[in-house]
This record gives C-alpha cells, structure tokens and sequence, in this order.
C-alpha cells in the first residue's frame, strides 16, 4: 500500500483524482487526512469531523474493464470491508444503512463515497472515500451520529483500523474480479439495516408510507415490499428510511 499522509485537506477524494489526472497511481494507493475540511457524501451531502479524531481516507483501486450496470457491487463490497472490521472490534449492532452509511446500535458511524474512472464505457478504476468516526464524541446538532469511542469507550488507532479496512477489501476485490455478483449481493443484503423488517420511509415530496426492505437489485436500488403486496425499486434519495 503506498500511503500519502496530509494534515488537511479540502477533500481526500479530490485530491486523489487530480493525483490521477496527473500521473498513474499505484494501486492501492491511500490518501490519509488530519483533517478534512470539504469532505463529501452522497449526493453533495457534507461529512464532517473534528481534527486527528476520525479516519477519513480515499484509496485508488484498479478494476478490470467492470461494466457499469455493475458498479453498485464495489459499493457493496467496500460496506462489507469496513462492516467486518467493526465487527472484529466487537462493535455491537453493525448494520449497513442503503446504499453505504455505516451504523452501530441504530447510530451513524461512516459513510462511503466511491467516484468512478471510465473509458470507452467501461469502469476502469474506483476512487473509494472512507469517513469513520474513531474517537470523537461529540457531534453538536446530529443527533444519530456517533463513534466507536463514545459506543465503546475504547480508543482507536487510525493506522490501525486504515490497515484493516485495506486489508479486507483486499479480501472482497477477486469477488468482483471474478464476477461473484450473486454472492456479494447476498452477503451484502443480510447485513442491511431493518430488512425484513417493518418500516417507515418518506419520499421525495414528504409523503410517508410503510414497507419492508427486501434487498437491492442489480443497479443498487432499493427493494422494498410495499403494503399492497407490490414490490418497488427506489433509487438513492428517492426515499429517506425514517425508523
């Protein structure tokens, strides 16, 4: 892994992809912040951290000619890297919140933000953005967010967790390669946060209705049973899951 450390910068993400206009980064090459000052989340949403307390990082992954119908599964098996690490912390209740939000006990811990590289048509790289709150504990005016350190108590090290998460997705990667799609999206799917479970989601012009998540297809979009016994795919901000 070839490791760029900064104290702070507008967005590791961005830095990453000028990096890569520049020149041909080596694989698995990591862009590590102190501090980031317009970090990014889906849809233009900002994450925000406190200075040195949190691990928000952008890793530059090679892929293989992945056609973009398939771009969700690098989505997926990213969430499913930072989720088993948690759990090898003993994290309790980790879930992934669609499309990629990491939760712990109901509590936002991290998010993911993944920009692709094309050519003619096809992926060819992934730019892989990671925030995880490690050892921050307070969060003014964000009442679902939190850490590991204030659900554990326990102090994390960024170096450390960075390793893991690299490690593991290391491990999911020849699941792409290898086009493992079925699989992923299982493993995926049974780690999702309230499926099959009963719940409450808002759309786009405020209206409520209930449902219960099934799983995700092929694209990303979100499977939800509906109380007509119809199943409906949303794509991301489509819906807001409420509880």
């Amino acid at each position: 892994m070839n490791l760029i450390k900064l104290d702070a910068i507008d967005s590791t993400n961005t830095y990453l992809k000028q990096l890569v206009a520049r020149i041909q980064p080596a694989d698995y090459t990591v862009v590590l912040a102190d501090h980031q000052t317009g970090g990014r989340g889906q849809m233009g949403t900002v994450w925000e951290a406190e200075p040195g307390k949190n691990l928000t990082f952008s890793l530059y992954k090679k892929v293989l000619q992945l056609e973009t119908d398939r771009q969700f599964y690098i989505s997926m098996v990213i969430s499913l890297a930072v989720y088993d690490v948690l759990q090898s912390f003993s994290i309790p209740g980790v879930k992934i919140k669609w499309p990629n939000d990491i939760l712990s006990a109901n509590y936002k811990v991290g998010g993911i933000l993944i920009e692709n590289i094309l050519r003619n048509g096809r992926i060819t790289a992934a730019i892989i953005g990671v925030g995880l709150n490690l050892n921050q504990t307070e969060f003014k005016g964000l009442v679902s967010a939190s850490s590991l350190k204030k659900i554990t108590g326990a102090h994390y090290v960024r170096e450390e967790v960075l390793y893991k998460i690299t490690d593991r997705v290391r491990y999911y990667v020849p699941w792409v390669a290898n086009k493992e799609f079925e699989k992923i999206r299982e493993l995926y799917e049974s780690r999702l946060f309230r499926k099959d479970k009963p719940s409450t989601f808002k759309d786009t012009e405020g209206n409520l209705f209930m449902g219960f998540i099934k799983g995700v297809d092929e694209d990303g979009r979100l499977k939800v049973l509906l109380e007509d016994e119809i199943l409906k795919t949303f794509e991301l901000k489509e819906i807001t899951l409420l509880y």
